[in-house]
């Protein structure tokens, strides 16, 4: 269903690949809606195709089927600088070594709007300013990105996605090699970026406990199923103990965290 509120939505979607002229499906029937100004956390096993969906939704990989709205546009008419302009992708993949400063990879967020020389405009400028403020990162602006920890790196990355200034910021394992500390951060950082700057954020993620607590909608993706909804209606349901095969691991509501029985 079509409304004001939805930024990116799909219908009856089939995603995953095709090879040697054989189709293998990840998942089908996938109608999912993302809303403005929420954060959601996109939780299954290993394996279940959750990059797989993040890929397709951003045309890094074709789907099989079905339609993909971005702001009520098929995502099939956008082409890559336009696409560039509504979603920013983050990937768990580490960038190669360079020379890079801070300040220079958060800058590269602003290619879609620069012309062919990469020059950047004021309203560049101050994009990047305004989106390193809210990470405080002014600090290491200078620093070589190859000098950061993980932990400041991804604070880069989700940076440079801020400044890329898109309605949607989609992110895959954000916090995949990060300690605790750091994974609670960015997902403080994440939720302030949704509530406080409206912008939509969808993470793929295996930190269940931090997504419970943080996120506005879960996507739960199994091998038979996808269920969507807010975390405490998925409590109250069961529907969270269907991330798990196993019937020794059940989400015990009076903790509200996952325990053997």
């Amino acid at each position: 269903m079509k409304t004001e509120n939805n930024i990116l939505e799909t219908e009856d979607l089939s995603i995953g690949y095709v090879s040697k002229k054989k189709k293998t499906v990840i998942a089908k029937n996938l109608n999912l809606n993302l809303h403005k100004g929420e954060l959601v956390c996109l939780l299954g096993k290993n394996g279940i195709g959750k990059s797989t969906l993040l890929r397709t939704l951003t045309k890094v990989q074709p789907k099989l089927s079905g339609l993909i709205l971005i702001n009520n546009k098929n995502l099939d008419q956008i082409n890559s600088n336009e696409l560039a302009k509504n979603i920013s992708l983050v990937l768990t993949e580490k960038i190669p070594p360079s020379n890079l400063t801070v300040y220079e990879l958060i800058a590269l967020g602003r290619q879609p709007y620069t012309n062919w020389l990469g020059t950047l405009s004021q309203d560049d400028i101050k994009q990047i300013n305004f989106a390193m403020e809210q990470m405080q990162l002014q600090n290491l602006k200078d620093k070589r990105c190859d000098e950061l920890s993980d932990g400041q790196l991804q604070r880069v990355m989700i940076c440079r996605a801020l400044a890329q200034n898109t309605d949607v910021i989609i992110l895959d394992e954000p916090t995949a090699h990060l300690d605790i500390q750091h994974k609670m951060l960015t997902f403080q950082i994440l939720q302030n970026l949704a509530k406080k700057l409206h912008k939509t954020i969808l993470i793929s993620t295996h930190e269940i406990q931090l997504a419970l607590q943080m996120a506005d909608t879960l996507w739960l993706m199994t091998d038979d199923d996808f269920i969507a909804g807010n975390p405490k209606t998925l409590i109250n349901n069961d529907s969270i103990n269907q991330l798990f095969d196993s019937n020794t691991i059940h989400f015990d509501k009076k903790s509200n965290q996952f325990k053997i029985i």
